[in-house]
């Protein structure tokens, strides 16, 4: 974090307000859409991307969609106002607000994305965007380290989710989000179990469930603007809205239920467990945020709509507590130099405004009422009770979960806010403006819906809903439900989070003994590819040029042999001895004896030129002079080229060794070359292509040679990409020259 009394550029504190006001612009534009949508309505737009392949430019804003776009832009405004204050004066804030910018973009088109490929392309930009954010305080090793394990394990899930979003495509025989989730039967369709599989490791490891969750508290170490909005309102909620989207066609299956109430409970247990376990703020909020995830996960599990409703709830309920919680966080770092829970008391007298967003948000986050976060416990419990199968399993993690929330709350509001003073704070002042209007805004949003539910619930909750089911839902949310089970289920909640604040020292110091078996198992497993990795390159990068081509040339015919041998091999045609053609061909023939065996560089050289211009001969005899002036030009100039390197190479040295080696390998290749091409030559010759071209020659690329014509026009980029290759080799190799001329005697070339 930059020094406060550090300025910012003002063409820099000029990006930062252009982003808030775009961000805010966006969330004003998709707020214009509630009513519509509300009332059914689900407006979208496609243009066209690669329609070759029927892949579309294609987004479309339904309910669950609305709910994040609205998130996204909305809370990203307010981080980015927060961001400029807090990194005041870094040298890198500039770069900071690009950063955030691709991300926020990212995250967006996720959510509102209806192509498969689109979202992919939307879904890895936050991946590489999170990693930007994690290392963002590059010059610190565990930035670098935590972002690396961010990219790493959700850019590998986010590989399985393309197979996945492929295979799905392919079974609903659309790339389109819309057609894949109202296409029906496909939990019965063969590749289900295959597409289920993929998907969810994708989901999973961007929502960091269980063994996946190491990378999110490791991705504290970005700062605290990034960790809020990351953990409110983007990347890990991306795994729970695909889930979500992806719930009407593939919930219809046991497997989908066991998958992710098992991960999602477990993952809501282990959360608040560790969130105890952490002296740190920041850390505990962050493991806090696995429960959230697990239970949002948990939930989406199940098919009735009051586990949907719970979900849909929760998300917003989180957002706004969870946001401005890193955000109290932030700005008690920032006027303290401490987020130590030991180390911190009594801020109501030092930092009064600071202090009632901290009450606000914990209160919510606890679940006490009047707060929006009542509503989404008791929501919760009613969900979990509604789950067929395991209701009493479930809905007792949640409660047990959330009665460890209640124990951290309290150590929010009765220790950090309303504890004793420490004397080195006894000259902490409030924080800045900017550093506590955006979390109270936040903290004031959960207190007003939750005395005011009803307007998220016909806005924003029941579309989600009616999205993710599928069909017309009617939710009401009530501050009170009167007496029921989910309310004695709350009291309980509430009861336990108080006996285990008050054994709250006790049981971190109980906690803080357990070992950190998973950082230690992620540390162990990159140690073991990383020697795995050196071994092998020990093994096969043994530094010979004769080894490299050994096994690249076995490598190259032996797939295509063993497929001929399949196919039940070759007929071998009747052979019409031409003579000159025979001439040729023994002209070719002993250019290659004698390149073989030639001891010394220029008659080798010349066997080779030998080879060329018997190839050149057979191009003419069949018909094909074009191509024989071509080959013998090239010929001609690498002859030419070689003969002048030849008196700047060192003395030629006859190796006896490994002669029978390159004999069998170089007979390989000769017979496989040769039996392939029978076999392509046997099988007919499919003309339809080569009809194209003939067609297209002329009235497209203006020309008669369609050689030339492919070459220079309609394979211009591939040709030019050929050119730059050679001519990147060519400048390579003249630099190895030249390297090696000024390093060693010239010595002399017997020719």
């Amino acid at each position: 974090m930059a020094a406060s009394g550090q300025k910012t550029p003002p063409h820099t504190m000029a990006l930062g307000l252009l982003l808030a006001a775009v961000s805010a612009g966006v969330f004003v534009l998709v707020a214009g859409q509630l009513e519509l949508i509300a009332g059914g309505a689900a407006p979208s737009v496609a243009l066209p991307w690669v329609p070759s392949l029927g892949v579309e430019l294609a987004f479309r804003l339904d309910g669950l969609s609305l709910i994040f776009a609205l998130l996204v832009p909305g809370f990203g405004a307010i981080i980015t106002l927060y961001a400029g204050r807090y990194l005041r004066g870094h040298p890198h804030l500039a770069r900071f607000y690009l950063y955030l910018a691709l991300f926020m973009t990212a995250m967006f088109g996720v959510v509102v994305a209806d192509d498969v490929i689109l979202l992919f392309v939307f879904w890895e930009l936050t991946t590489v965007a999170s990693f930007l954010l994690v290392g963002f305080e590059h010059g610190s090793k565990l930035s670098r380290r935590n972002a690396w394990q961010a990219l790493l394990i959700t850019g590998f899930g986010g590989l399985a989710l393309l197979a996945g979003l492929l295979v799905l495509a392919s079974m609903a025989d659309s790339t389109r989000l819309s057609d894949i989730i109202t296409t029906e039967g496909l939990a019965d369709h063969r590749l289900y179990p295959v597409a289920l599989g993929l998907v969810l490791l994708g989901a999973f490891t961007k929502s960091a469930q269980i063994p996946f969750h190491i990378w999110l508290p490791g991705a504290m170490a970005a700062p605290t603007p990034v960790s809020a909005y990351l953990h409110s309102a983007t990347m890990v909620k991306a795994g729970v809205y695909l889930l979500a989207r992806l719930h009407p066609a593939l919930s219809e299956s046991d497997a989908w239920f066991w998958a992710l109430s098992t991960a999602g409970s477990a993952t809501m247990i282990m959360g608040a467990v560790l969130s105890l376990r952490q002296t740190d703020l920041k850390s505990a909020l962050a493991y806090t945020t696995l429960l959230a995830l697990g239970a949002l996960v948990m939930f989406l599990g199940a098919s009735s709509t009051v586990a949907i409703a719970a979900a849909m709830t929760f998300i917003i309920v989180h957002a706004f507590y969870k946001a401005a919680l890193f955000l109290v966080v932030g700005a008690i770092d920032h006027q303290t130099g401490t987020r130590e829970i030991g180390q911190l008391g009594g801020l109501w007298r030092r930092m009064p405004l600071t202090s009632i967003v901290a009450v606000l948000a914990a209160g919510s986050m606890a679940g006490f009422p009047p707060f929006l976060g009542f509503i989404g416990k008791e929501l919760k419990y009613e969900g979990a009770l509604a789950i067929a199968g395991e209701p009493v399993i479930l809905a007792g993690a949640a409660v047990f979960a959330n009665a460890l929330m209640v124990a951290l709350s309290l150590a929010i509001i009765l220790r950090v806010v309303f504890g004793r003073t420490p004397e080195h704070l006894s000259q902490v002042r409030e924080a800045p403006f900017v550093l506590w209007l955006g979390p109270i805004l936040l903290a004031l949003a959960g207190l007003v819906f939750g005395i005011m539910p009803d307007l998220l619930g016909k806005f924003l909750v029941q579309p989600a809903v009616v999205a993710v089911v599928g069909e017309p839902q009617v939710i009401k949310l009530k501050l009170w439900h009167g007496v029921n089970i989910p309310l004695a289920l709350s009291i309980a909640t509430v009861v336990l989070g108080v006996i285990v604040f008050i054994l709250y020292d006790r049981i971190c110091t109980a906690l803080g003994r357990l070992p950190e078996i998973a950082v230690a198992a992620w540390d162990t497993l990159l140690d073991g590819v990383t020697a795995a990795f050196a071994a092998t390159t020990n093994r096969f990068q043994t530094g010979s040029l004769r080894a490299y081509l050994t096994v690249t040339f076995l490598a190259i015919f032996a797939v295509p042999m063993i497929a001929v041998a399949v196919m039940g091999g070759i007929a071998v045609p009747s052979l019409d001895w031409d003579v000159a053609a025979t001439g040729a061909l023994v002209l070719s023939a002993a250019g290659a004896i004698v390149a073989a065996s030639a001891r010394r560089r220029m008659l080798a050289l010349g066997g080779l030129s030998a080879i060329g211009v018997g190839i050149a001969l057979i191009f003419v005899i069949f018909g094909a002079p074009d191509v024989a002036i071509t080959q013998l030009l090239v010929d001609v100039l690498l002859v030419v080229l070689i003969a002048t390197l030849l008196v700047r190479l060192p003395d030629f040295k006859q190796r006896r060794q490994g002669k029978a080696r390159d004999t069998i390998v170089a007979a390989i290749a000769g017979v496989s070359v040769t039996v392939l091409t029978l076999a392509v030559t046997s099988s007919g010759f499919d003309s339809s292509l080569a009809d194209q071209m003939s067609g297209l020659s002329v009235p497209e690329a203006k020309g008669r040679n369609i050689v030339n014509v492919i070459l220079v026009d309609f394979r211009a980029l591939d040709t030019f990409g050929e050119i730059v290759v050679v001519a990147a080799a060519a400048i390579g190799a003249f630099a190895l020259i030249r390297q090696s001329t000024r390093s060693a005697p010239q010595r002399s070339v017997q020719s």
